[in-house]
């Protein structure tokens, strides 16, 4: 599956990571279908994008914790274009606190949007998928759902939890042509930490180690023409994360101080 003239919806478009993709989704040939809450940022990417590369980006204002909304929505897509060649997951953001300040209604929030919006999409989206025997969902995890760190209890949960759901998928549609991918990025340069890390003090911690969004983005992309079952950024934080499944105890006894930037 080429990028070229693919249907490819993306959520959380408005800004991120996901405007990055849609912008480069746009300049490979392909038709990037912006999804996101905010009408207005979703109408100057969508023109951006129509200016800067001649290609159409629909857009749809859709709140993902709204089921009602997510089957509207993704009926109007399907209506008007048929297919979806690719899912692209991405809403999702970050509070960080300890978990005994963890508020509960940013509890509740993440879960939502992280998890319960994923779910909502892809059932809206797999039926169709099934349909053709043909597509591909790509689901942004992040390497906080393979290594919990302080402060990220919760965002790690739905993490995790968006790690399993790809996993388990991906078992269930064995045998058909649709592919399921996990991408787990390290931090990005990206308007995400205005809202995770109020304090500023994880940002400038880590800044030296964030990842350029054009780098993620061409590499996620990337699994649209070479699907895989898993894509982590950068290698070495991948490394990382798989010694401490294997030695738990180790990593968090020589690496606590490491791990503890927020």
């Amino acid at each position: 599956m080429k990028v070229n003239n693919k249907i490819i919806v993306i959520t959380g478009a408005s800004s991120g990571i996901g405007l990055t993709l849609a912008k480069d989704v746009a300049r490979k040939g392909g038709i990037p279908i912006l999804l996101a809450r905010s009408t207005n940022k979703l109408q100057q990417a969508s023109d951006e994008i129509i200016k800067t590369t001649g290609i159409e980006a629909p857009y749809y204002t859709l709140d993902v914790t709204n089921n009602k909304e997510v089957s509207d929505v993704f009926a109007q897509i399907l209506e008007k274009y048929q297919k979806i060649d690719v899912l692209i997951n991405n809403a999702g953001y970050a509070i960080f606190d300890t978990f005994l300040e963890a508020k509960t209604e940013d509890i509740e929030g993440m879960f939502a949007v992280n998890v319960f919006g994923l779910i909502s999409c892809t059932k809206a989206a797999l039926p169709n998928m099934l349909k053709e025997n043909t597509g591909h969902i790509i689901n942004i995890a992040s390497q906080a759902g393979k290594l919990a760190t302080p402060k990220s209890s919760v965002y790690s949960a739905t993490k995790h939890a968006v790690l399993a759901i790809s996993n388990s998928l991906r078992m269930e549609l064995a045998d058909t042509n649709i592919f399921v991918s996990s991408v787990n990025p390290g931090p990005i340069k990206t308007p995400f930490f205005d809202r995770a890390d109020l304090t500023g003090n994880y940002t400038k911690n880590v800044e030296r180690f964030m990842l350029d969004p054009a780098f993620v983005s061409q590499k996620i992309l990337q699994l649209v023409d070479k699907p895989k079952r898993e894509l982590n950024l950068p290698n070495w934080m991948g490394v990382g994360t798989t010694l401490y499944q294997l030695f738990p105890g180790l990593v968090e006894k020589f690496a606590g101080k490491k791990l503890s930037q927020k």
